[in-house]
């Protein structure tokens, strides 16, 4: 394993010489296979190029990650001591959901809270560590190709520092009816413990799979999880992605999905964000065989000083192709939510069907909301639609339910449910479907802006 010499990476751009640094120490200490190597040193060669975002780059210019590059930069070479059991795992939202699971404390496997007992054959779920010491197939293949670490920072650092997370290969033909569960738990156990968990999932011809990715602080000290997922669906794979953000207010959370799909696949994956002080979501889908329908969903409930952010680029690069993005924002307090969505199709895509919508629902005067969403058109044959709404109940519509003998809090309150509920409904599996609409039910319900509106 060759070494990276100090004079190789430059560490005076935007602050970053303690996290180059930091890779000059634990380097010699990486059990990664030779051949993952250079994917570290390239990730980390970027992220010293490209420093952390400021306000004076177009895709950050509304969100502020000061904060984050402020706090100590700790990556968890082990997990801390904690409370986690399977026990409290069976309380949390998807513990008793039929199914895979695999769990991962501050980034590392944890093979004793885990369950992939009775996987049909052919099927992989495994811990990246394990996939990469045995040199599984589809590794050296996707690892690392999909993620664009050119042009985000924060996956060239976790390209640069990730030790595990989770490898899944659904072999072609295979139809998972059960979900795999992916819990990732914090512990916090020192301001800025950062993980960078990475996720590789490869979909067989004509396989069929849910993949749920869940995310969850055991503790409220400020803590940083940077991840990186990629998603490989070939010809007529049907995926169902489901990510569950619910960390800590004084936690940060950024990161990107990459999706690159094939002929006729048949790709849904939704985003659902309660949590984290600072959560940034880079979406980037690449639509690369004809017949193909790509579905992204969005709800983020934001409250106190919290920022959501989602940018996302879906490219068309084959005709016949169908993409649409419905993302929803209820948003309290002082509360910020950021929306930019850009639908770039190129001129071989013809008969491309795109559609985007942004909508914000205000619960105070406080929150605030910054929306773009953009075309990008390069092919003549093409039904392409975008749009955003940001603004507070219709009182025409509280109006007409209050005609109908139901109480003007009741009304309130149904249309702030049936707001949240549009995106929660369109999630496929029935279960999870369940335990989102619950959860997403009792946070609306405990916030007394909806139950109690005169509050």
């Amino acid at each position: 394993m060759d070494m990276v010499q100090p004079s190789e990476i430059s560490s005076t751009t935007k602050g970053v010489e303690r996290h180059v640094a930091k890779f000059r120490r634990l380097k010699s200490r990486l059990t990664t296979p030779e051949w993952v190597y250079p994917l570290h040193k390239a990730g980390i060669e970027r992220f010293a190029e490209l420093g952390f975002p400021t306000l004076k780059d177009e895709d950050w210019r509304f969100t502020n990650v000061a904060p984050v590059a402020r706090l100590p930069f700790r990556p968890v070479r082990e997990p801390a001591s904690h409370s986690l059991t399977p026990e409290s795992i069976r309380s949390m939202p998807f513990g008793k959901t039929p199914g895979y699971r695999l769990v991962f404390v501050d980034g590392h496997f944890d093979p004793a809270l885990s369950n992939i007992a009775d996987l049909p054959s052919g099927a992989v779920v495994a811990s990246i560590g394990q996939a990469l010491q045995a040199d599984l197939p589809g590794l050296r293949e996707h690892l690392g190709r999909h993620a664009d670490i050119q042009h985000q920072p924060f996956t060239a650092l976790n390209t640069a520092f990730f030790q595990d997370g989770a490898f899944i290969r659904i072999p072609d033909g295979l139809r998972l009816e059960m979900p795999i569960h992916l819990l990732f738990a914090s512990t916090a156990g020192d301001s800025g413990a950062t993980s960078c968990p990475r996720v590789l999932l490869i979909a067989g011809k004509a396989s069929k799979a849910t993949v749920i990715e869940h995310y969850r602080s055991l503790d409220a000290k400020p803590s940083f999880t940077n991840v990186v997922t990629e998603l490989v669906a070939e010809d007529q794979a049907c995926i169902e992605h489901c990510k569950f953000q619910d960390e800590s207010l004084s936690a940060f959370h950024v990161a990107a999905l990459h999706v690159h799909a094939g002929r006729d696949a048949n790709i849904i994956s939704h985003s659902i964000s309660t949590g984290a002080r600072l959560f940034r979501s880079n979406i980037r889908t690449v639509l690369a065989g004809p017949g193909l329908e790509c579905t992204l969903n969005g709800l983020y409930l934001t409250r106190d000083d919290q920022t959501a952010d989602h940018h996302m680029v879906v490219e068309h690069a084959q005709p016949h192709c169908a993409s649409h993005e419905y993302f929803n924002g209820i948003l309290d307090g002082k509360s910020k939510g950021v929306f930019h969505g850009r639908i770039l199709v190129r001129q071989e895509a013809q008969k491309t069907d795109a559609k985007q919508t942004n909508k914000n629902l205000l619960l105070s005067d406080k929150a605030t909301v910054d929306t773009k969403p953009q075309l990008e058109i390069y092919a003549d044959d093409v039904k392409c639609t975008h749009g955003a709404s940001i603004g507070q109940i219709n009182e025409e519509s509280v109006f007409y339910l209050r005609s109908r003998a139901i109480s003007q809090e009741t009304a309130r309150r149904m249309l702030i449910h049936a707001f949240a509920g549009e995106i929660i409904e369109r999630v496929r599996h029935p279960e999870v479907r369940d335990t989102l609409d619950k959860l997403i039910w009792d946070r609306l319900e405990s916030n007394p802006h909806v139950s109690h509106p005169e509050l």
